[in-house]
């Protein structure tokens, strides 16, 4: 989870990603920025994300981007 919490610090957001819980619905991730971190996340973890997956839920936190990836890689 550290590695998902540098990739969202990269991103220059107003906000501590390792605490906040609302990345997409407070605004603080853009769509540029959720386009960018789905690439350096498909790079980095050998996974492929599908566009079902790419909801506000699965973006929101760190947790709930490293849960995705988890479970993505399981697949």
């Amino acid at each position: 989870m550290d590695e998902i919490i540098k990739l969202l610090e990269e991103l220059n957001l107003d906000v501590d990603p390792a605490e906040c819980d609302d990345l997409v619905d407070g605004g603080y991730l853009t769509s540029l920025d959720i386009v960018s971190l789905i690439a350096e996340l498909s790079d980095r973890f050998d996974i492929s994300i599908p566009a079902r997956e790419i909801v506000p839920e699965n973006f929101n936190s760190a947790e709930a981007i490293w849960d995705m990836v988890e479970r993505l890689q399981d697949a």
